[in-house]
């Protein structure tokens, strides 16, 4: 059995070309006008689903060949195509780039592609990059381009000149500073940080419907329908809770069905907001930005006992990345400022100005298999012994170590629960 849903894979020569950018837009266009929209993110990506997810209105969720596998895929789409009345898929880098890229997860689903060129300083030329990128990979199906940051009307017909007829220019988007979303050492900020979000979400909205040329209409796909089974429900009466707020704010939303799936009960809880540790049987901690927030987590009132108390009574605690560094006995900032943290895992970590790491990450838990992500500024100084190490599956030098404390295990990995339900089960039980 098949499901049809129009479908629009957005993709570039390059990072930062505009892919969020067009990709909401579109979203937010179709979104206001009544239709039922389903947005994704191809790679590991925790900020751009956040912009996503506020154009479109419903969850974005990531496509990774790697961490999630076809098959898991797979099943997002074919659910996502039964519901919705448009699909996009926003791709990662360039097109080409990485392994898996996003060119192999378009053409794995048959999923049409437009490629958005930074046009700012170019002319002609752009013609020749949009051919090149459309011929490069016979299987994948190109639906046309489109032109970002263009400085005139004029510019805009220079941009298009020597297109060929199968590849036409779909629109052709102005350079509009006002429209320029902010950004910081990990990506774009966070959409629950930026108040005036929905106003320039509509901004955008407003400028693809002026650029969008006459004609252009989304092609169908047909999607496999995958029935994937749920794990059993080995977290049956237990709670986890899960700290979530701009501090802790990078948590697949996948991660979050698998522990419903396995039959837990989560209680989301605000450390910004001071809000205390809800009663429960495990605790996950997940990335963010704690070194923004460092002076409010540490003046929580009763936070650093709650969780002590809570692995002093052998009850699980999973800290991922920026989780990690607020469980550490200090952190200092790229400023040279170092603030106490919790102290429940010993060890120091320092933000620095450049990227510290970055890759897709394979590791082995003492339960099973693992896989994940790692993307991070700080460097961590700790004397404690890894209980495991992870790999990188494209041969990178990014291999993560997994650290383990009692009942609290600790590692810079974002782990992608789907990847192995069972073996984060297990851990969550006890």
């Amino acid at each position: 059995m098949t499901t049809t849903c129009a479908a629009l894979f957005i993709s570039a020569p390059s990072s930062g070309s505009g892919k969020t950018s067009v990709t909401a837009a579109i979203a937010r266009s179709h979104a206001r006008r009544g239709q039922r929209v389903r947005v994704f993110k191809t790679g590991p990506d925790f900020l751009d689903p956040s912009i996503l997810e506020r154009a479109s209105g419903a969850p974005v969720y990531q496509l990774d060949l790697f961490m999630g596998g076809f098959a898991h895929c797979q099943a997002l789409l074919s659910q996502a195509a039964a519901e919705a009345d448009l699909l996009l898929v926003e791709g990662v880098m360039g097109l080409f780039d990485g392994k898996p890229s996003s060119a192999d997860l378009a053409e794995a689903f048959g999923l049409p592609v437009v490629c958005v060129i930074d046009a700012a300083a170019m002319a002609q030329t752009f013609a020749a990059l949009a051919t090149g990128l459309a011929n490069f990979r016979p299987g994948l199906r190109h639906r046309g381009v489109v032109a970002n940051r263009l400085g005139s009307a004029a510019h805009g017909r220079m941009v298009g000149e020597g297109l060929p007829a199968d590849l036409p220019l779909i629109a052709a988007l102005p350079r509009e500073p006002r429209l320029t979303m902010p950004e910081r050492h990990l990506g774009l900020v966070q959409a629950l940080e930026q108040p005036g979000l929905d106003v320039q979400l509509d901004a955008w909205a407003d400028a693809w419907e002026a650029a969008l040329q006459p004609g252009f209409m989304f092609a169908p796909v047909s999607f496999e329908d995958a029935i994937h089974p749920p794990p059993r429900p080995l977290l049956q009466g237990r709670r986890i809770a899960i700290a979530r707020d701009a501090a802790f704010g990078f948590i697949y939303p996948a991660n979050v069905d698998t522990l419903h799936a396995l039959g837990a009960e989560l209680s989301f809880f605000s450390p910004l907001r001071h809000e205390p540790l809800p009663d429960c049987d495990a605790v996950w901690l997940p990335g963010g930005y704690p070194e923004l927030y460092a002076d409010r987590l540490a003046a929580h009132p009763t936070l650093t006992a709650s969780l002590a108390a809570h692995v002093a009574r052998a009850k699980p605690l999973l800290a991922e990345c920026g989780g990690m560094l607020t469980l550490l006995d200090g952190l200092t900032d790229v400023a040279g400022e170092t603030r106490r943290m919790a102290g429940l895992l010993p060890g120091r970590a320092h933000v620095q100005q450049r990227l510290a790491a970055l890759g897709l990450q394979a590791i082995n838990w003492p339960e099973g298999p693992l896989r994940g992500h790692s993307y991070h500024y700080s460097t961590l100084d700790t004397p404690l012994v890894p209980i495991a190490t992870a790999s990188n599956p494209n041969g990178g030098k990014t291999a993560e170590a997994l650290y383990q404390q009692g009942s609290l295990r600790a590692s810079y990995v974002h782990h992608y629960f789907p990847s192995n339900a069972e073996a984060v089960a297990a851990f969550f039980a006890g």
